[in-house]
């Protein structure tokens, strides 16, 4: 009952902004069944009256009846088309909002959350559990409201035209009403079943088309083929199950209902012949049980989309309802990006992936990096630097006390002004479905077509764009798949350059360019961001040589600190060890 009354609550919620048109489309109803009433009514009194008075009756009076019931079954008409379109309307204004507040939400949670779901099963919590609220807002709520007002108003007209024959017609209705309650458990059961199966389908699909490139080099088309069809039958037999109950459900609904029409015809006849039932009477229940058909067989259908809504709002509350872990402090601080200077200082930096029994993977750093140093980390795979480069933009929860900027703690500063005062190049270069300008200038919307280029030129990626199809105007594909990987993280790089920011982290961004490329990139940021403070994660050493200072990390640990000459001399260091290792890996190849 608690779970039923927090779903109620929350649909008021997402009711209350358009409570006036709902009030509107509950009215129309209301009024329609109202008039649903009286027309069987004013047919039993024609019917009597042309029974007894049919030789008598002129054909003006006999027009005005026809004439009657043609006004108001169009007006009935008009007013439950009016009823429908406010409702689903509230459906659909309901949706848009929704889908706007979980893509905001989204956009709030931190990279690790992103890590630990499923593409897939968020797409579907933001496509198919949302339409499901919308039918349950729109569709349901329309078909609950009318089966309410059908019966409210239907009853008592019916018990005031014959008691007993009246409560025989609906003696079947407590059968269907048992009928629904226990099929309405396993409904919500295989509806679940089916949301789940179609979040596993959605993310092999896109999982799939994202390693297609992989699929191809190992000749798994096959098996994928065979992975999709185990994934698809899967959520075929969901289906089944759930088309099986449905429609076991909903004939024998409809049975039940057509059940009370014969009860009314066996014992209606002989009251008839009988005299104390008129014909006029008889007519006006047939038609009120028949009014009660349509809202009754629906009602099947109103809690199946009640069933797949608590399902959907259940799912979608749980995503809302997830807390970001990276978010300002109550009392955080703007730092305008003029005055970024870009000293960078770590007082035992510590950090621990959360749920995670191993080391930490940054442990007791103490380091400070002045403006417009440019510092190489290197390190054995694991040693933490990719954790270092997204605990300086904060992408990941660091503890107050332990990273400064200019200063000021990190944890302190508000994160959009933490954020543009480092351009950050992480290990994949992503990039989206646009154009090579438009993913240029992804951090600057509206930056000059000679300040993309310049970036491009900085990041020696600008002859290559003139030579394709459409020079800076070439659709890039999906996450730049037409271009090799070299060149994606070379755009990837002019994106970050274009923004001008006073920090610089690149997290091994230039392993796929050329040694030689790399090391005349790396001189150019010298030369041309003299002002910047430039930290760059490599493992290849030799663009390390380009650096002020080499920092050497191992196991979380800064281990080591000199230039390249120093960190040679201590023959017994990691970097010699690392330097000997790779000059020996490029003399094999």
């Amino acid at each position: 009952m608690t779970g039923l009354g927090s779903h109620l609550r929350q649909l008021a919620r997402y009711l209350h902004p358009y409570r006036r048109q709902v009030g509107l489309g509950i009215g129309s109803l209301l009024l329609v069944n109202g008039l649903g009433v009286f027309l069987p009514w004013y047919v039993k009194l024609v019917i009597d009256d042309l029974s007894q008075n049919l030789a008598t009756l002129s054909a003006r009076r006999i027009a005005l009846y026809a004439l009657t019931v043609l006004v108001v079954s169009s007006l009935m008409m008009g007013i439950r088309i009016a009823s429908r379109v406010w409702m689903f309307g509230v459906g659909r204004q309901v949706e848009f909002h929704l889908k706007q507040a979980i893509f905001e939400h989204l956009l709030t949670l931190q990279p690790s959350y992103f890590a630990q779901q499923t593409i897939g099963d968020i797409l579907t919590r933001i496509t198919s559990d949302v339409e499901n609220i919308r039918r349950l807002l729109g569709f349901a709520l329309l078909s609950l409201a009318n089966t309410i007002f059908a019966y409210a108003t239907t009853l008592p007209a019916m018990f005031g035209i014959e008691p007993r024959l009246s409560a025989l017609a609906l003696s079947v209705f407590p059968v269907m009403l048992v009928l629904v309650k226990l099929s309405s458990a396993r409904l919500q059961q295989e509806q679940l079943q089916v949301q789940q199966e179609l979040a596993d389908l959605s993310d092999l699909i896109q999982e799939d088309l994202n390693g297609i490139t992989l699929i191809k080099v190992y000749g798994q088309e096959q098996h994928e083929q065979r992975e999709f069809r185990r994934q698809n039958q899967r959520l075929l037999q969901a289906n089944l199950r759930l088309a099986l109950t449905r429609n076991l459900l909903f004939p024998s609904l409809v049975a039940l209902v057509s059940l009370s029409l014969l009860l009314l015809l066996a014992v209606g006849g002989p009251q008839i012949a009988a005299g104390t039932l008129t014909i006029g009477d008889f007519s006006a229940l047939t038609l009120y049980v028949e009014r009660l058909v349509f809202p009754t067989a629906l009602l099947g259908f109103t809690i199946t989309a009640y069933q797949r809504g608590q399902v959907s709002l259940e799912r979608i509350e749980a995503l809302l309802g997830v807390e970001p872990t990276l978010r300002d402090a109550p009392d955080a601080l703007p730092l305008p990006l003029e005055k970024v200077q870009g000293r960078l200082e770590a007082r035992g930096l510590t950090f621990a992936f959360a749920g995670s029994a191993a080391a930490p993977a940054l442990e007791d750093l103490h380091f400070c990096i002045e403006p417009g140093q440019m510092v190489a980390v290197v390190g054995p795979i694991g040693a933490g630097k990719s954790t270092l480069a997204n605990a300086l933009p904060r992408l990941l929860e660091i503890q107050p006390g332990q990273l400064f900027l200019d200063g000021w703690d990190i944890t302190r500063l508000q994160l959009g002004s933490l954020r543009r005062a480092i351009a950050y190049v992480p290990q994949e270069s992503f990039l989206f479905s646009a154009t090579v300008r438009d993913n240029i200038r992804y951090g600057k919307p509206d930056a000059e077509d000679w300040e993309v280029e310049w970036a491009a030129k900085a990041a020696h990626i600008h002859a290559e764009i003139l030579s394709f199809p459409k020079g800076y105007d070439t659709l890039v594909g999906e996450r730049g798949i037409t271009l090799s990987g070299g060149q994606r993280q070379r755009v990837a790089l002019a994106r970050a350059l274009l923004v001008d920011a006073p920090i610089l982290i690149l997290d091994d961004s230039l392993s796929s360019v050329d040694n030689q490329t790399a090391q005349a990139i790396l001189r150019h940021l010298r030369q041309a961001t003299a002002q910047k403070t430039v930290i760059f994660i490599t493992h290849r050493l030799t663009a390390a040589v380009e650096a002020d200072q080499i920092w050497v990390m191992d196991k979380g640990r800064l281990v080591q600190k000199g230039s390249h000459a120093e960190l040679l001399a201590d023959e017994k260091g990691l970097y010699a060890s690392l330097w000997a290792k790779q000059k020996l890996e490029e003399a094999l190849a």
